[in-house]
């Protein structure tokens, strides 16, 4: 599989393969922890995540998506880029557990310093796997991606599970994290034989350091406006409150990462080799949109509708207050969906300076949205309703510059093309808003609504023939 042509439909379905697998995992072992931990404990690591995601974005640089995209890199090349990698992550592991105390001070917890020792720990192993894991995608070893992805997570899940057993509380999501960071370090190792040098040639870093720059900018601006609400939420308005937000939004996620997620990773792999043909990317590219949006318009629906069933089935009848953050959060999931595949087509086209323009908007919206809903809202029903129109501001937003900006075409035809599944999801939500049932049995209620709701949908792309153009796109 580390061929140089490898079509976009086969890279979707090895890399869905591998993906789908993994989310039936995480159901299991999130619908187990959830059982075992309690809001305030997912509340406290939410807050000590949003910190060292921070710094996950400060080691990657942009190195991983130059190496993809810059295709005269030598082995040398990558050598000194490795190795510039190592040293950044000794150094950013040191800040971090020395930030890990005012951090402690600001939260009144002396707890967050055990913490971001423990965590600085998967921090120097993520960044020391920026460069293997970015050779993978640019060799095309989705495979071996795919089943990477899935021992990774398996095997740190289950010590986890374990370890919340016999009463490590919070310290199980820590150690999960560190044992997955490591096992894909020693994965790597074995199958890369980077060789480490202590004199590093900064001519290898300039070759990257012209794309990298505005891609590292944006993974910088786009972490605040992720994570700006988790910040705000478990200082102003505690951790229990912050872990029923972050559960929901959580759950809002899943159609987003585990949906989208199964194309986006190999868009810029794949589509790299034709990146200065911007009609044939295009062409590709909304075929991909068009699959999205009919895929986004059903699944925002389906989350609205089941919302109660969702949240009570996947974490327990104790996460009750997180079904109305849900609700008002999968409003923002068609918009994500699609959002989402943009990125890469930025990194294709080589304009991440594009990018980077586009994540400093989207994160002036998103931050506006959250202090308005916390400030003045003074709850997290008030912070969702702001992360939802954020979200869908920013669909309008992404899609101007990236339609219009970066390929030079006309962003009202790109409209037309979603436009149908637009129509589709109003019908759709007016269908579930009329469900004439009460039945109080969640499980049952989940799957007659299920039922319900796809028999409405394929009435609907039978109607409007749209299923004809969805059988065509791949």
């Amino acid at each position: 599989m580390s061929n140089s042509k490898v079509s976009l439909k086969k890279a979707v379905l090895i890399n869905s393969s591998g993906k789908y697998i993994r989310i039936l995992l995480a159901i299991v072992v999130n619908a187990i922890l959830s059982r075992i931990l309690s809001p305030e404990e997912f509340g406290i690591i939410a807050i000590i995540t949003v910190f060292s995601t921070f710094f996950n974005t400060l080691s990657d640089m942009g190195f991983g998506a130059a190496i993809i995209q810059k295709k005269d890199l030598t082995q040398y090349d990558i050598n000194h880029i490795y190795s510039f990698t190592v040293y950044i992550s000794v150094i950013l592991m040191m800040i971090f557990q020395v930030l890990s105390i005012p951090i402690s001070f600001f939260y009144n917890d002396s707890v967050y310093i055990r913490l971001g020792f423990l965590l600085s720990l998967s921090l120097l192993f993520n960044t020391m796997n920026m460069v293997p894991n970015g050779m993978l995608n640019r060799e095309k070893q989705f495979i071996k991606l795919a089943y990477r992805t899935i021992l990774s997570y398996l095997i740190p899940s289950i010590i986890a599970i374990l370890a919340a057993i016999i009463g490590l509380s919070f310290y199980s999501l820590v150690l999960q994290s560190i044992l997955s960071s490591f096992i894909l370090f020693i994965w790597n190792r074995v199958d890369y034989k980077l060789k480490f040098v202590i004199r590093i040639d900064l001519f290898s870093i300039k070759k990257v350091m012209n794309y990298s720059s505005y891609q590292f900018a944006f993974n910088v601006i786009n972490y605040f406006s992720r994570n700006l609400d988790n910040l705000l939420t478990g200082k102003l308005l505690g951790n229990a409150e912050l872990g029923y937000y972050n559960k929901a939004y959580t759950l809002m996620l899943y159609p987003v990462n585990n949906l989208t997620g199964v194309v986006s990773p190999v868009l810029h792999p794949v589509l790299a080799d034709y990146q200065s043909q911007y009609e044939l990317i295009y062409k590709k590219y909304m075929k991909v949109v068009c699959f999205l949006s009919a895929l986004a318009c059903f699944v925002t629906v389906f989350c609205w509708f089941n919302s109660y069933e969702l949240v009570v089935l996947m974490y327990g009848s104790n996460w009750a207050e997180s079904v109305i953050c849900f609700e008002i959060l999968s409003f923002a999931i068609f918009p994500q969906m699609l959002n989402s595949s943009a990125g890469a087509i930025f990194q294709v086209l080589g304009k991440t300076k594009l990018l980077f323009i586009n994540g400093c908007i989207n994160t002036a919206i998103t931050v506006i949205a959250i202090i308005m809903g916390i400030c003045l809202g003074g709850s997290i029903q008030c912070l969702s309703l702001g992360v939802a129109i954020a979200y869908i501001l920013q669909f309008f937003c992404c899609y101007v510059m990236l339609i219009h900006a970066g390929f030079g075409f006309s962003f009202f035809d790109f409209l037309k093309a979603v436009l149908p599944d637009m129509v589709h999801m109003v019908v759709l939500f007016t269908a579930a808003y009329f469900w004439p049932f009460e039945i109080r049995n969640t499980l049952m209620a989940a799957g007659c609504k299920t039922i319900y709701l796809i028999a409405v949908y394929a009435l609907l792309l039978v109607v409007s023939k749209r299923y004809k153009l969805l059988l065509d796109l791949f």
